[in-house]
């Protein structure tokens, strides 16, 4: 091994002198580049061998020098060092990238083609890999053959892959494109092109075309079809195949809501037809906008009438709701983009087509507008479809409360009697906030009380520490300290249970150490083992607090030392070091 490592270092010496005769190195710098070179060769020449040794060797050869300033043999060993590497790891994809960017930067084009191919003979299932070498060889070769030979196997590895026929099609509309510039430019430079041929099938992306119908017929998807669609429309000169495109889609996939939305949404783009009246100069371009989006919603209705689906009718409120939403200074047209949203929603509704959470979408779009006699309507309505929902419940609420009903502490009960226990926390937590700032302290305690009997779990964790942030809101460090007296041995808790009372009792102008400790100590019985922050702020608090312990410190570092766990010990032990360290 010796005589090999000898032999590649003695066949850099050529190089090295030359560097340091073009001044780039000084001999002592040298010297310490073959050091280096040797020990890196003998770490890539052992028996047992290791990728970082591989990768590290290439960064340290060449990666950060320029490239006037190393010779070709440089690289030349690096890409030896990436082919024993990619060798040896064959299944690395990362390791395969790297020796990729590393050749599109220094090698030769030649030579990364041939590295593109080992790695595609390796990793076929990947069509990802397929769709980089296509484009290296369509974008930075300029040789659309060869990218087209690479789709080409690759739809052999992978022929249903919609992301391989979407470039494959890009590729060849791509290509068709730069073959109408070249003859625009022999044109107009009056040059004889004879010996070249343009036929006009390719010229108008009849290659394209092919592989469009090929795909079609493989992937039956209103989606994969809209996505080439998508990709026609790039190209100026592919009109033709754009309609093609079009009319194929509504006459394979009239029963895909997304054939319809595609269709709908199209009109926005179409200009006003001949027939129509054009805009006057007061109604520009709100007149126009205000046509075209009467278009869609004329699309839409029909797509309702032909296709009932709650995913049509998804689709319609979804672009009412977006154009809604779109800010405009005419109040003509923000009206007329409500009100065909309401007709969206109340068809929808008619048809008993309306998901739930579309019924809230309804409720709140009508009480932000202060119809509160229809949102009451609509989320009765919603009610009685979904009893079982907490979200329609809470839609209908949410009207009572905004119309200032006195119904509401009535309604809650009834949701109560109706819901299973396990999903009323949030309608418990509405009902809390809703007294707090309508009822008395005394009724807003009862509620908090009957919820933290009802609700069990992990979900009584969020209402006890509600439950406790209000008794201080509402009667101060007394009140609270008395509700975590009343819920101290209620588990499930946090740790912001434990540490809101640490706060509380730290804001009052009294604040005792011994109700420091209490807290703590609870804390600890509950996070203990897991929680290192707290046996910290434990320590700290001992240290910092007038009435203080100093010395109880120790003991109090052992026990979280017994308690703690795997990383968390670990890190409680950094932590302790660097605040002793902070305090010498």
């Amino acid at each position: 091994m010796a005589e090999i490592i000898q032999e590649r270092i003695e066949d850099r010496l050529p190089e090295l002198q030359q560097l340091e005769r073009i001044g780039l190195f000084s001999r002592a710098e040298i010297k310490a580049i073959i050091k280096k070179a040797s020990d890196l060769e003998y770490r890539i020449q052992r028996r047992t061998l290791f990728k970082e040794d591989f990768i590290n060797y290439v960064q340290r050869i060449g990666y950060s020098f320029k490239k006037d300033e190393i010779e070709n043999s440089i690289v030349h060993r690096v890409q030896g060092v990436f082919r024993r590497a990619s060798a040896k790891w064959k299944d690395d994809v990362q390791l395969w990238l790297s020796y990729v960017v590393f050749c599109k930067k220094w090698a030769t084009k030649v030579q990364l083609s041939k590295v593109f191919s080992a790695m595609l003979a390796i990793h076929s299932n990947k069509p990802a890999l397929w769709i980089m070498a296509a484009k290296w060889e369509m974008e930075d070769r300029l040789s659309s053959e060869s990218a087209r030979q690479l789709f080409l196997r690759a739809l052999r590895f992978h022929p249903e892959c919609p992301k391989l026929y979407q470039e494959y099609f890009r590729m060849e509309l791509m290509h068709a494109e730069k073959l109408r510039k070249e003859k625009q430019e022999f044109e107009k430079a009056k040059m004889d092109v004879g010996n070249l041929e343009y036929a006009e099938e390719i010229l108008m992306g009849e290659l394209a075309r092919i592989i469009y119908k090929n795909s079609v017929n493989i992937i039956k998807s209103a989606e994969f079809h809209v996505s080439l669609l998508s990709i026609a429309q790039l190209f100026d000169f592919a009109k033709d195949l754009q309609r093609e495109i079009y009319d194929d889609l509504q006459a394979l996939h009239t029963d895909d809501p997304l054939t319809w939305d595609y269709v709908a949404r199209r009109e926005l783009e179409i200009e006003s037809q001949p027939g129509e009246e054009p805009p006057t100069a007061k109604q520009t371009k709100v007149a126009e906008v205000g046509r075209r989006e009467e278009r869609c919603c004329a699309v839409y209705e029909e797509a309702v009438k032909t296709l009932r689906t709650e995913a049509m009718c998804k689709c319609y409120i979804n672009f009412c709701m977006e154009r809604f939403a779109k800010k405009t200074s005419s109040r003509l047209l923000r009206e007329k983009r409500l009100e065909r949203t309401m007709v969206a929603f109340r068809k929808a509704h008619d048809l008993k087509l309306l998901p739930e959470f579309q019924y809230k979408q309804w409720s709140e779009l009508l009480l932000r507008h202060d119809f509160l006699t229809e949102a009451l309507e609509v989320a009765g309505a919603g009610m009685e479809l979904f009893p079982g929902s907490v979200m329609t419940w809470q839609v209908k609420l949410q009207v009572l409360i905004a119309s200032k009903s006195p119904d509401v502490a009535m309604l809650f009960e009834e949701a109560f009697v109706h819901l299973k226990p396990q999903i009323c926390l949030p309608l418990w937590i509405s009902w809390a906030e809703w007294s707090e700032g309508a009822k008395s302290q005394e009724d807003t305690e009862a509620i908090f009380k009957k919820a933290v009997l009802a609700v069990t779990g992990g979900d009584s964790v969020t209402l006890k520490d509600k439950y406790l942030d209000w008794a201080y809101r509402s009667g101060g460090y007394k009140k609270a300290r008395a509700v975590f007296k009343s819920l101290q041995e209620s588990r499930p808790f946090s740790v912001d249970f434990f540490r809101k009372m640490i706060q509380f009792e730290k804001e009052q102008e009294s604040c005792k150490i011994a109700n420091l400790r209490e807290y703590y100590e609870r804390a600890l019985r509950e996070f203990g083992s897991v929680d290192s922050d707290l046996w910290m702020d434990y320590i700290k608090e001992e240290l910092n607090h007038p009435l203080g312990r100093p010395e109880h410190c120790g003991q109090i570092y052992w026990r979280a030392m017994k308690m703690l766990q795997g990383e968390s010990a670990e890190l409680f032990v950094a932590k302790h070091a660097v605040h002793q360290a902070g305090q010498l």
